[in-house]
């Protein structure tokens, strides 16, 4: 709900083209995630028990993520400029929270 919140007043304001772009190029960068996490747990922990099996690694997840790259490419240059606003954002939103509320922090102080 509070994420919501927070995006609802973007939807209504915004014009709807610049919404499906913005959920588009984001939609497609985690897929270039999920194609490169396939591809590093592979490499880096290949005894790992896998409930499903991707053919052809690192094939296919190089594939996957050209295939995405390109997508995201045709979206324009703004549609990436919101992108990288959007992930600085994130990231001290991420980083800003973790460094007060870490575990890791609250035991190295106890």
């Amino acid at each position: 709900m509070l994420f919501f919140l927070f995006v609802a007043p973007f939807s209504a304001l915004l014009p709807l083209s610049i919404v499906g772009r913005m959920t588009s190029i984001g939609t497609l960068f985690a897929f270039v995630i999920v194609c490169a996490g396939v591809w590093v747990m592979r490499v880096k922990h290949p005894d790992q028990a896998r409930p499903f099996k991707t053919p052809w690694v690192p094939v296919v997840p190089i594939l996957g993520m050209v295939v995405n790259f390109a997508l995201m490419y045709s979206l324009g240059w703004s549609n990436w400029l919101r992108l990288i606003v959007w992930l600085a954002i994130g990231q001290a939103i991420y980083f800003g929270y973790g460094r007060r509320h870490s575990r890791l922090r609250q035991r190295r102080c106890a």
